[in-house]
């Protein structure tokens, strides 16, 4: 218990500095998702997965990247990496979804 005593005194000391900012940053839009996904669902009394739930996908993993590569941590980078294309992925199919009901309309 010592240890984490320590460890925690040494994070709350740490002067924080532009990269903490982007880390946090990247966490804060990325966790976004989840209380948008919550809320759109809750209006809607049923689960849906709302197209912001996919920028801040896009957006927050692509922050994160940036901090990541500062890191210099290759599972970090590849992990944060290789979502973006399936966040992409999605806003395609997304667009392409909608593009025949609009032009229905």
């Amino acid at each position: 218990m010592h240890e984490v005593a320590n460890w925690f005194l040494g994070v709350v000391r740490h002067p924080f500095d532009t990269w903490d900012a982007i880390g946090f940053l990247g966490a804060a839009v990325f966790g976004a998702r989840f209380i948008i996904q919550w809320l759109k669902s809750e209006m809607e009394g049923r689960s849906v997965i709302p197209i912001a739930f996919w920028y801040c996908s896009l957006a927050g993993a692509s922050i994160n990247l940036v901090y990541v590569i500062h890191l210099r941590s290759l599972p970090l980078v590849l992990g944060n990496a290789l979502p973006l294309f399936i966040y992409a992925r999605n806003l395609y199919l997304t667009y392409r979804e909608r593009k025949p009901a609009k032009a229905a309309s």
